[in-house]
């Protein structure tokens, strides 16, 4: 590798190996220009950490550090170099500093970390955290609330139209229009393929209940699980519950309106009781027929596992749309139960893994009744 061919090109390999590089003869750091070497030298306390020191303990270096890095790459780069310095050089402590806090890029993987430091954070640094954390949950909110809104409100107002009335709930003109083609001569009447209803006179048309598995490895899925509880409990059509669970559970739906405060009322980690969850859940659940249960797990399951596939029998077979999501983030195939979720779907409920961008249109098909299983599939073609 020379730089005299193609100057550009060892360029930019030479700042992918770092200085290492410039230990062939054939190359050195001449050719960088000075911003070029100070991106090196950001680069090098990160990724070459290991030989050079890093980015020590030092807070205002830290704080220097995070200011370089926001000024030679874009946000999506920042948040990945964040990321990397908290796992490889081990600077959540540092996030407990109110003055490093404020220089970091918020970001969904920043708010799960600063979720498992909650209970260790000194009183100047939590109200920063929220802040932090308010401000990632407000740009969750401005991205994926209207969305949500036209998808889960769509799905609603064809449910209300009852494709499948109580003979009470029938609109008998509407149905002998519906169905005239279908008149019979030698019966000397209509038969009625499709009955057409007055539409279910509710102060709500579905329920929801996004039941959250709080451990540790399902941080970020709560914070996105918390912001769409918060999208869908604004729907008037809509009456959801949000219940996050361990190896107990809380029933954090009278804080809906505020995802921060759902956020800082979960305890991530600790043990698993799926089944427990399920049963509390299901006293909550009044209408089975119009209710949407999601259970968002990686269904690692520390409790009664038989016990947990007897419920969600019982639920399916009482009317309920049970929907498993292994994951809901952006972080690609979650580790989850293989097992576990193929007795699932044995059962007839499908589990997955979820995009953000996918949810509203998951719950959208979720509350038409559509077949999950084949919804999914065109995704995984």
């Amino acid at each position: 590798m020379t730089s005299t061919s193609d100057p550009q090109r060892w360029r930019r390999w030479r700042l992918v190996l770092g200085s290492d590089a410039d230990e062939d003869s054939t190359t050195d750091s001449s050719t960088l220009d000075t911003r070029d070497l100070a991106l090196d030298r950001t680069l090098s306390a990160l990724y070459d950490s290991d030989r050079r020191g890093g980015l020590g303990s030092s807070s205002p270096h830290v704080a220097r550090w995070l200011g370089d890095i926001r000024s030679y790459f874009p946000n999506s780069v920042v948040k990945v170099m964040q990321q990397d310095a908290i796992s490889r050089l081990d600077l959540r402590q540092m996030l407990l500093e109110p003055e490093l806090l404020n220089q970091v890029e918020p970001d969904v993987c920043l708010v799960a970390d600063l979720l498992a430091l909650k209970d260790t954070m000194p009183v100047e640094t939590r109200e920063t955290a929220r802040q932090v954390v308010r401000r990632v949950v407000e740009d969750l909110n401005r991205r994926l609330a209207e969305t949500t809104r036209q998808a889960v409100v769509g799905s609603l107002d064809r449910a209300q139209r009852n494709r499948r009335p109580r003979y009470r709930e029938i609109n008998w003109n509407r149905t002998i229009r519906a169905n005239l083609k279908h008149y019979r001569p030698e019966y000397g009447t209509i038969i009625p393929e499709r009955l057409v209803g007055y539409g279910r006179k509710r102060s709500s048309l579905q329920d929801i209940v996004l039941c959250i598995d709080q451990s540790g490895s399902m941080a970020t899925s709560l914070v996105y699980a918390s912001v769409f509880g918060a999208v869908l409990a604004s729907l008037s059509a809509a009456n959801v519950r949000l219940v996050a669970f361990d190896t107990s559970v809380v029933d954090l739906t009278e804080d809906l309106d505020d995802p921060v405060e759902v956020l800082f009322g979960l305890q991530l980690g600790g043990g698993t009781d799926i089944q427990q969850a399920l049963a509390y859940c299901q006293t909550q659940i009044h209408r089975p027929l119009d209710t949407v249960l999601v259970l968002v797990s990686d269904l690692f399951e520390g409790g009664n596992a038989e016990a947990l596939f007897d419920r969600v029998e019982r639920l399916v077979a009482s009317g309920v749309c049970v929907v498993v999501l292994l994951a809901l983030n952006d972080d690609g195939a979650p580790e989850f139960s293989h097992a576990n979720a193929e007795r699932l779907s044995a059962l007839g409920v499908p589990s997955f893994a979820c995009t953000p961008d996918l949810f509203p249109e998951l719950m959208a098909a979720a509350i038409q009744r559509r077949d999950l299983t084949q919804w999914m599939s065109k995704y995984l073609d």
